[in-house]
């Protein structure tokens, strides 16, 4: 069954592939925008303000831009004594309390600027600027094919009125109830109710807008809406050298949400339908293998070898030694028992009388010639009586012996 194991696994890693490759594209096909509502100044999101945060530089060239997160009273890139100054707040609440505004008047009397736009502006706010502001706790989607947010600005102080629209998502806040005495009217929505106000204090001003999602990426990027956000920062002092973006009310309005159930976080590896498809086929192929792993296992039989025969090769090896040291008689005679060991086993001759009968007898059993098995036999008898053997006979002996074993 192990030999099967990698086709199994194959299998799945193709099925995995393919999976990644369908779910990858209809994830593709199917990409939903995403919806969150951050407001923040590094996020790209539709609704974050990336955007607007980098165009700052753009429309006030000589200005320092900075950030802050601190409350007011205690800014590190503020100063309430300095003028020129503009304080820029993009949230979804505008949470101030009394202190934090009257810190806020301070700093405008003395001659700066503050741009605040969220949907939702805390009570004290309401009482100190003197208006009451309507805001819903959810945005808005609008119908497939159609516009949501339908906002213009008012003339004067700007040229004309221009309406911008866009498909996104929207709050719908107004301010209801103004103090026309010391308030002016800078803007509206679709249904001409005020979203956008200027109140003069002392040598500064406070400009108050109740659609933050004006500013996001989504909103500025969508045909020449980009011309909205210029148009309604205008309004700041062009002669402004310091400007603040802050993000002190942004995150304050996130830790007054109510706490969100926290999400595990394999719900949130299955938001992603590619991923999900993976990690579910990795865990399928995962508990095949420990399945077919589980079975009982056959001890590793090892490959046993032929033994090799070298006994041919001793005697080649002891022949040389033999032929080596001089010793030719003794070499002759290892070669004729080797011949003889040879003709008893293969044969089952006796070799104990080389005789004619012997030799007969060898000649119908091997099928060598006559004459080379007497020439063999003889050489065989001389050793007995012969005192040396030369070199010459020595190899005359050893073809004779070749030439039996290749034809026997």
């Amino acid at each position: 069954m192990k030999k099967y194991t990698p086709y199994f696994l194959a299998i799945l890693l193709v099925a995995a592939v393919i999976a990644l490759f369908v779910t990858g594209n209809n994830s593709n096909n199917q990409k939903k925008l995403d919806g969150r509502i951050t407001l923040q100044k590094k996020d790209k999101i539709p609704y974050g303000t990336y955007v607007a945060y980098n165009s700052l530089s753009h429309l006030f060239p000589s200005a320092a831009v900075y950030t802050n997160k601190h409350e007011p009273g205690y800014w590190d890139s503020l100063s309430s004594y300095d003028t020129h100054q503009a304080y820029i707040v993009i949230a979804d609440r505008f949470t101030a309390d009394e202190d934090e505004l009257k810190k806020m008047i301070g700093f405008v009397k003395a001659g700066n600027d503050v741009f605040i736009s969220a949907r939702y502006f805390s009570s004290a706010a309401d009482e100190m600027f003197g208006f009451s502001s309507s805001s819903y706790d959810l945005s808005f989607f609008p119908e497939e094919g159609q516009d949501s947010m339908k906002i213009s600005l008012h003339q004067p102080p700007f040229e004309k009125d221009i309406t911008y629209t866009y498909p996104g998502r929207t709050f719908y806040s107004y301010f209801d109830q103004l103090d026309t005495a010391t308030t002016a009217v800078l803007g509206y929505d679709e249904k001409h109710r005020s979203n956008f106000i200027h109140l003069r204090v002392g040598s500064g001003n406070f400009y108050l807008h109740m659609e933050p999602l004006a500013f996001s990426n989504y909103f500025l990027l969508h045909k020449n809406n980009i011309d909205y956000y210029e148009k309604a920062l205008s309004v700041i002092a062009p002669g402004v050298n310091k400007i603040v973006w802050d993000e002190y009310y942004l995150n304050k309005s996130q830790y007054d949400k109510p706490p969100q159930k926290r999400k595990s976080w394999l719900s949130v590896l299955f938001q992603y339908p590619a991923f999900k498809a993976a990690l579910l086929t990795a865990i399928l192929a995962l508990v095949v293998y420990i399945l077919l792993e589980m079975r009982r296992k056959q001890r590793y039989i090892p490959v046993v070898t032929k033994p090799k025969n070298d006994s041919l090769n001793f005697v080649k090896t002891i022949g040389r030694l033999y032929y080596d040291k001089g010793d030719h008689k003794n070499l002759c005679r290892k070669m004729a028992a080797y011949f003889l060991e040879h003709v008893r086993n293969k044969y089952k001759l006796s070799t104990g009388s080389m005789n004619e009968e012997f030799i007969n007898t060898l000649k119908y059993k091997s099928g060598a010639d006559e004459t080379q098995i007497r020439e063999i036999v003889s050489f065989i008898k001389y050793l007995e009586d012969v005192p040396a053997v030369s070199s010459k006979q020595l190899t005359d002996f050893h073809k004779q012996l070749e030439a039996f074993y290749k034809k026997a």
